[in-house]
């Protein structure tokens, strides 16, 4: 890739636990720093204290949708304030680890109205410039999930996952999202990532 300019971006990775997500972020920045494009790596949830109470309270017992949906609203907003908005103010392109699509998705999944959920994350967070979708049937997630050694709770169950993998691919009609398959090894996935830049213009193969 050759760098075509340097106006902000903001690039969202979504998918299940086990798609590859980091590693592709990971990846990704390390392409776009050798371009000379400042890059911001970022999660959510975030570090802060509303996303640390939500990962902590996942691993002994799920909290009510309600009340997960009201820590990653605030966690989000402190995110946009504080990281994102700045960043993108400054020209620079930021990569997230999940964004409102995965609260979307997973509160979606736990019976909140996907309606509502897009409508109170959209009044404030700025959507994507490009959406990755990475795909991974939930049986590989699972698999993958448990090869890791990674924590596992009542998001990663799974009737809980097919659910959310079937919002997440309705996502997949936005101009700005492309669907890529998480089952590849991860230098073909950071492949495909890349080519989507390029045919979105913006960088130069």
């Amino acid at each position: 890739m050759q760098k075509k300019h340097s106006k902000a971006q903001l690039i969202v990775i979504e998918g299940p636990d086990g798609a590859g997500k980091s590693t592709l972020q990971r990846g990704l920045a390390a392409q776009l720093t050798a371009l000379g494009i400042t890059v911001v790596q970022s999660r959510e949830p975030t570090n802060g204290p509303h996303g640390t109470a939500l990962r902590q309270a996942a691993l002994s017992r799920r909290l009510a949708p309600e009340q997960e949906l009201e820590l990653l609203l605030k966690d989000r907003r402190a995110h946009v304030d504080n990281l994102i908005a700045p960043a993108l103010a400054r020209g620079e392109w930021v990569i997230l680890d999940r964004y409102y699509f995965s609260t979307i998705a997973y509160q979606g999944a736990a019976g909140l109205d996907l309606t509502m959920l897009q409508a109170v994350n959209e009044a404030f967070a700025p959507p994507p410039n490009v959406l990755l979708l990475l795909d991974l049937p939930v049986a590989e997630s699972l698999k993958r999930i448990k090869d890791r050694g990674m924590a596992s709770d009542d998001f990663e169950r799974p009737s809980t996952l097919k659910r959310v993998r079937e919002i997440f691919l309705t996502f997949a009609s936005l101009p700005y999202a492309a669907v890529l398959d998480a089952s590849k090894p991860p230098d073909e996935l950071l492949a495909a990532a890349s080519a989507i830049l390029v045919q979105r213009e913006l960088v130069r193969s």
